[in-house]
C-alpha cells in the first residue's frame, strides 16, 4: 500500500461530495468501494489507480466509512479486471476527464512552448507544467513515452522559437551579423579544437587555437592574476565585446537559464564547429557569449581595481614596515633600556614607576624623549606609507587604473556618495594632464573623497595664494575612496552582474506579491506580532538560565572573571565506540578491498544520477552505455585530480581524445550539481530507520582550504592556512552525505556561504537548522537566519564575551543571576520602522534574486544603513536566545560538537579521494576548479551510498544483530574508506557489480550492446 497521508490530506483529497455520494447509489460491497477510491484517486492525482498498492491506507479506510463499506473488501475489487475498465469509462462520463488522444498531445505542445520558450529549459518544471495543464483540461496523463515525446519535442520548438525571436532581434541591429560572422570566420588555422581541449585538471590551461591571435579566443580567455598587465588585457577585451554591437535589449525577456545554455552551446565550440551551424542559431549562440562575457569581464575589471589598489596599500605598508624595522634596530641603547626596566620591575615590583623606573633609565626625561621619538617614527611611517603608495600608483598602475575609468561608468543611488562620483569625473577630464595640480577653476570634491589622514598630503598650502590640490595623490585618494563605496555596493556599475545596481537584488514585484512572500516566509504582516514572538522566545529562554544558573556546574557569570563575564567548560568526551573497526573489517572481509572507480559506478548504475549531464548542445550520436562509461571516467578524473591523461591510459577501451571531446560537451556544472543532488536523495531514500534513527533536519558547514594556482585573480593568500588557495564550503548532514558544496575566494564571507547552502541545496532534506564554527556566524547572520526561518547553531569560539541583550526596559532588574553578562535592551522601534525591508531583503535571498553575499556586502560596510541596524537588532535578539539556551543545554552542546565533527570527517576524506597533484586545484580557469570541486563532491557522496548499503547489508545479518552497542550506534557513519583503493591504474568492468543481499535500490541499466 501507499504511504499514509495524514488526517489533512485524506480530508482534502479523499472526502465524497454529495453528488459524488449519489453516483454511487446502485453499487454494493467491494464494486462500491473500488469504484470509490478510483474516482477521489483520480481528482488526487489526475489518473486512474494501477493497482491497490498506490493506494494510501488511511484514505482507503475513510472512503470505506464514507460508503458504508469495510476496507478489506477492497481486496476483492481486481483494478484491471473488465468491471474496472467499465468503471473508468463510467467515471470519464461522469467527471469529464478523457484518455490522451493525438490532438490533445499537439495541443499541450503548443501550450508549452508558450509558457517556456523564454525561460524555462529543465525537464522536470517542463514536466509539472504539462501535468498541471492536463488536470486543467481533465486530461490523463498518456504513456510514459509519450510523456518524454511531448517533453522533448515542447523543448526542441521552445528554443526555436526562442532562436528566431533573438535572431530578429539582432538582424535589427546595424552590422551586428556581420560582426558576428566575423568572429566565427577568422579561425586562422581550421583546426576544430577548442579551449576545453586540453582539458587543464591535466595541467595545462592554453590549447592551439588560443594560443592563435584571434578575436574569439581572447574573449573566451580567462583573466591572469592581479596585475597592470591583466587590467590591460580585460580592458582590451571589453573593447572587442562592445565592438561587435550587440544589442543591450537582444536578450530582453529571455531567461537566464536559456541564456546560459546557448553560452555554454558557444563556449564549447570551436569557430569551425561554429561555422557549420544555421546563421540564425550561429549568430544567437555568438551574441549569448558576448552578453555574458561582457557582463563577467566587466565583473573582472571591478575585481581588479579593487585588488590594484588593495596591493598598492599592502605593499607601501610592507615596504615601509621592513625600512622601519631595520631603522629601528640601528638604534642604539633602546633595547638596554628596555632590560634595565625589566630589570627594576623585577627588584621591586610592588614599588612606584617614580621610585622604581625612572632612576633605572636615567630620570623622567629620558622616558619623555623616547615617548616623543615613537609619536615622530609614527607620523613619519604613516607619511612614508603615504609617499610610496603615490609613487607605486603614478610610476606603474595609474595608466591602466586611468584606462579603466575610461571604459566603466560608475553609478550610486545615494546623493552622500555623489562626491566621489564627480570626483572620478574631474580626474577624468584631467587624466592626461601633466601639471603637479589640478587647475585653479575646478570645483574639487575633498569631504568624503580625502581621507583625513591624507588631507595634508594631498594639498599643498604656498607662502601666498590659494590652497593647491596635488594631482596624483588626489587620484590615489580617489580611487581608495572609489573602492571603499564599491565593496559595500554604495557605488555600482553599468552592465556589471555581481557590481550591479544593489536595487535590482531586489525583487521588483514585491509590492505586489507582498502577502506571498509573506506566508512563505512564515512571518506575519504586522510588525508588532514578530515582535512579541521574539521577545516572548527572548524572555523564555533567559528566564530559563537565570533559573538553572546555580545548578549548572560548566558554567558560571561572574564580573569577577578575568577573560569575560561568562566561565564556560565543554562537554565531556562521550564513550569510544568499541565495535565500529570490528564492522569495517567485516565489510572489507565480505567485498574485498573495493576500487574507487568501481564504488562512482555502482553509485551511478543504482541512482542513474550521471543522466543529468546533459549536453550542452544537440545530443550527440553516443550510445548511452559508452556515454555512461565516458562520464564514469571523466567524473572520476576530476574528482581525483589525478587528470583525464592518466584516467586514459587504464583498461577501458576509450581514448584521451573521446574523454576530452566528452568532457567539454556534457562536463557542466549545473549537471554535476544536478548529479549531487540525485545521489543524496538517493541515500535519503535507501536509509533504514532501524539503523540510523530517524531522519534529521540540521546540516553542519565549514571551510576547508585547498592549494590552488595562482596566476589568476581568485586564488588568495590565507594567513590561516599559511598558502595561497581558495576555500570549499561544505554542508553535511548527520549521516555524512553532502548536500552541498561551494567554491569560494579566502576572503569570502562564510557567513553568507552558509546561508547560501541552506537556501539552494536543492535536496529533499527539509534544512532547519545549521550548526557552524565562529566564522560562519555573527549578529547579521542570526538576523537573517531567524528571518529565513531555520536555526543557527554556531559553536562560537570567545562565548565568554558573549553578552545578553534584554527583552525590554521592564526587565531592568530580571534575571539577577546573568546580570554581569546583560547588557542594553533591544531597540524595537528601529525593528518595527524596517519590519517591511527586512522582509524584502529576506525574499530575495529565498528566492534568488540577490546571493547571500550581495546583501551582506550592502550591509557589513554600511552602518549607518536603517535596515542594517534593524537585522543587528533582529540578531541580537535571536542570538541572546540561542546563547541563553546553549549555556544551559548540554545536549545541545554535544549535538553542535557532533555535527562540526561530521565535517571535519569529511575535510579528512578529501585527502584520500582527491590525491591526484598533491591535492592542488592545478588550473587557472575558475570553472575548471569549480568541476574539480563538484566532481570530488560527487565522488565522495558516492562513496557514502555505497557505504551506507554496505552498513544495511552487514547489519542484517543475524550474526549482527545485537552487536552494536549505542555508543555504537550514536558515532555510526558510512564515510570511512579502509576498504576503498583510491589509486592505481583504473579499469572499468561494467559487468562487475557490487552484490547485496538486501534489496537495494536500482537504476535501469544501459544495454552495452547499445555501445
Amino acid at each position: 500500500m501507499g504511504r499514509d497521508l495524514g488526517l489533512d490530506g485524506v480530508v482534502d483529497h479523499f472526502t465524497l461530495s454529495g453528488d459524488e455520494t449519489g453516483w454511487l447509489r446502485n453499487k454494493t460491497g467491494a464494486t462500491r468501494l473500488g469504484f470509490a477510491v478510483q474516482l477521489k484517486f483520480l481528482t488526487w492525482r489526475g489518473r486512474f489507480p494501477r493497482m491497490r498498492m498506490e493506494l494510501p491506507p488511511d484514505a482507503v479506510e475513510h472512503v470505506a466509512k464514507q460508503v458504508g463499506v469495510a476496507a478489506s473488501e477492497l481486496g476483492f475489487y481486481d483494478f484491471t479486471s473488465r468491471a474496472a475498465k467499465r468503471h473508468r469509462s463510467e467515471l470519464r462520463d461522469l467527471t469529464g476527464w478523457h484518455e490522451c488522444t493525438k490532438t490533445d498531445l499537439v495541443k499541450l505542445v503548443s501550450h508549452l512552448v508558450d509558457v517556456i520558450w523564454h525561460d524555462e529549459r529543465r525537464e522536470e518544471q517542463v514536466r509539472a507544467e504539462l501535468l498541471r495543464q492536463m488536470r486543467v483540461d481533465l486530461i490523463e496523463p498518456p504513456t510514459a513515452a509519450q510523456v518524454n515525446t511531448v517533453i522533448r519535442s515542447a523543448l526542441h520548438q521552445a528554443d526555436e522559437r526562442a532562436v528566431a525571436e533573438v535572431a530578429a532581434r539582432l538582424a535589427r541591429a546595424k552590422d551586428c551579423t556581420r560582426r558576428l560572422d566575423a568572429l566565427a570566420f577568422t579561425d586562422p588555422i581550421g583546426t576544430g579544437t577548442e579551449p576545453g581541449d586540453s582539458a587543464t585538471v591535466d595541467g595545462d590551461d592554453t590549447t592551439d587555437e588560443e594560443n592563435v591571435e584571434s578575436v574569439l579566443a581572447d574573449i573566451k580567455a580567462h583573466p591572469g592574476n592581479v596585475s597592470l598587465n591583466s587590467l590591460l588585457d580585460e580592458i582590451s577585451k571589453l573593447g572587442q565585446v562592445r565592438a561587435v554591437g550587440v544589442p543591450a535589449k537582444a536578450f530582453a525577456g529571455i531567461g537566464v537559464q536559456v541564456i546560459n545554455a546557448w553560452r555554454a552551446r558557444a563556449s564549447a565550440s570551436s569557430p569551425s564547429h561554429l561555422r557549420r551551424f544555421d546563421a540564425s542559431i550561429r549568430h544567437v549562440l555568438l551574441a549569448a557569449l558576448l552578453f555574458q562575457r561582457q557582463r563577467e569581464i566587466t565583473d573582472t575589471l571591478v575585481e581588479l581595481l579593487n585588488s590594484t589598489v588593495h596591493r598598492i596599500n599592502a605593499r607601501a605598508e610592507k615596504k615601509v614596515t621592513e625600512a622601519f624595522v631595520a631603522e629601528f634596530t640601528k638604534v642604539r641603547g633602546k633595547a638596554g633600556l628596555l632590560g634595565k626596566i625589566a630589570a627594576a620591575s623585577l627588584g621591586a615590583p610592588e614599588g612606584s614607576v617614580r621610585e622604581v623606573i625612572y632612576p633605572a633609565v636615567g630620570g623622567e626625561k629620558t622616558l619623555k624623549d623616547l615617548v616623543a621619538e615613537m609619536k615622530a617614527t609614527n607620523a613619519e611611517f604613516a607619511r612614508s606609507k603615504r609617499e610610496v603608495f603615490k609613487s607605486s600608483y603614478s610610476n606603474h598602475y595609474r595608466s591602466g587604473l586611468m584606462k579603466l575609468l575610461g571604459v566603466l561608468d560608475f553609478r550610486s543611488s545615494n546623493d552622500r556618495h555623489k562626491p566621489v562620483i564627480e570626483a572620478l569625473k574631474l580626474i577624468k577630464r584631467h587624466k592626461d594632464s601633466s601639471t603637479t595640480y589640478l587647475p585653479l577653476g575646478e570645483t574639487i570634491p575633498l569631504e568624503g573623497v580625502v581621507r583625513k589622514d591624507w588631507m595634508e598630503f594631498a594639498i599643498f598650502t604656498p607662502d601666498k595664494g590659494p590652497q593647491r590640490v596635488m594631482r596624483t595623490v588626489y587620484e590615489a585618494c580617489v580611487f581608495q575612496a572609489l573602492r571603499d563605496r564599491l565593496r559595500c555596493k554604495e557605488i555600482w556599475v553599468v552592465g556589471a552582474d555581481k557590481w550591479r545596481n544593489p536595487d535590482d537584488d531586489l525583487p521588483d514585484d514585491f509590492e505586489v506579491r507582498r502577502a506571498e512572500y509573506y506566508e512563505k516566509l512564515n512571518k506575519p504582516r504586522d510588525a508588532k506580532m514578530f515582535i512579541a514572538q521574539l521577545q516572548s522566545e527572548m524572555r523564555a529562554e533567559l528566564g530559563a538560565l537565570d533559573t538553572k544558573l546555580p545548578k549548572l556546574p560548566w558554567v558560571t557569570i561572574s564580573g569577577k572573571h578575568r577573560n569575560g563575564m561568562i566561565k564556560f567548560s565543554e562537554p565531556e568526551p562521550q564513550k569510544e565506540p568499541k565495535n565500529l573497526r570490528k564492522l569495517k573489517k567485516a565489510i572489507r572481509k565480505k567485498w574485498g578491498t573495493v576500487a574507487l572507480i568501481d564504488i562512482l559506478k555502482e553509485a551511478a548504475l543504482r541512482t542513474g544520477m550521471l543522466k543529468a549531464l546533459a549536453p550542452v548542445g544537440t545530443r550527440e550520436a553516443i550510445g548511452e552505455a559508452k556515454l555512461l562509461e565516458r562520464l564514469l571516467l571523466i567524473a572520476y578524473a576530476y574528482g581525483t585530480n589525478s587528470g583525464i591523461s592518466a584516467v586514459a591510459a587504464g583498461e577501458h577501451g576509450h581514448s584521451e581524445e573521446e574523454l576530452r571531446y566528452t568532457a567539454r560537451r556534457y562536463l557542466t556544472a549545473v549537471g554535476l550539481k544536478a548529479a549531487g543532488v540525485e545521489i543524496a536523495n538517493a541515500t535519503f531514500a535507501a536509509r533504514q530507520e532501524t539503523v540510523w534513527g530517524q531522519g534529521t533536519t540540521t546540516v553542519a558547514s565549514d571551510s576547508t582550504h585547498f592549494k590552488a594556482w595562482d596566476r589568476n585573480i581568485f586564488t588568495e593568500w590565507h594567513s590561516r592556512y599559511g598558502g595561497r588557495g581558495v576555500l570549499v564550503y561544505w554542508h553535511i548532514e548527520k549521516g555524512s552525505m553532502a548536500i552541498h558544496s561551494q567554491l569560494l575566494n579566502c576572503t569570502a564571507s562564510e557567513v553568507a556561504a552558509a546561508i547560501e547552502g541552506i537556501m539552494r541545496h536543492a535536496t529533499t532534506m527539509q534544512a532547519e537548522g545549521n550548526y557552524v564554527d565562529s566564522h560562519g556566524q555573527s549578529e547579521i547572520g542570526f538576523g537573517l537566519t531567524r528571518l529565513l526561518g531555520y536555526d543557527l547553531l554556531p559553536r562560537i569560539k570567545q562565548i565568554n564575551k558573549v553578552k545578553l541583550y534584554r527583552p525590554g526596559r521592564e526587565d531592568e532588574e530580571a534575571y539577577d543571576n546573568l546580570a554581569d553578562a546583560m547588557t542594553r535592551p533591544i531597540r524595537w522601534d528601529v525593528i518595527k520602522n524596517n519590519y517591511d525591508q527586512l522582509i524584502k531583503y529576506a525574499t530575495a535571498i529565498r528566492v534568488g534574486t540577490a546571493t547571500t553575499e550581495a546583501i551582506l556586502r550592502r550591509f557589513t560596510r554600511t552602518a549607518s544603513h536603517p535596515v542594517y541596524q534593524a537585522m543587528l537588532e533582529v540578531g541580537r535578539a535571536q542570538k541572546t536566545i540561542f546563547v541563553a539556551r546553549y549555556l544551559r543545554d548540554r545536549d545541545l552542546q554535544r549535538e553542535i560538537q557532533e555535527g562540526l565533527n561530521v565535517v571535519e570527517g569529511w575535510n579528512g576524506a578529501n585527502d584520500i579521494i582527491f590525491f591526484g597533484k598533491s591535492g592542488e586545484l592545478s588550473s587557472n580557469r575558475r570553472d575548471q576548479q569549480e568541476l574539480s570541486v563538484l566532481a570530488l563532491h560527487l565522488l565522495q557522496t558516492a562513496l557514502v551510498f555505497v557505504n551506507t548499503l554496505m552498513i544495511q547489508d552487514m547489519l542484517a545479518d543475524p550474526e549482527w544483530a545485537d552487536v552494536l552497542t549505542d555508543e555504537d550506534k550514536r558515532a555510526l557513519t558510512p564515510l570511512f574508506w579502509m576498504h576503498i583503493q583510491p589509486y592505481g591504474e583504473v579499469r572499468l568492468n561494467m559487468c562487475s557489480r557490487l552484490q547485496f543481499a538486501t534489496p537495494v535500490p536500482q537504476a535501469p541499466v544501459p544495454d552495452p550492446a547499445a555501445a
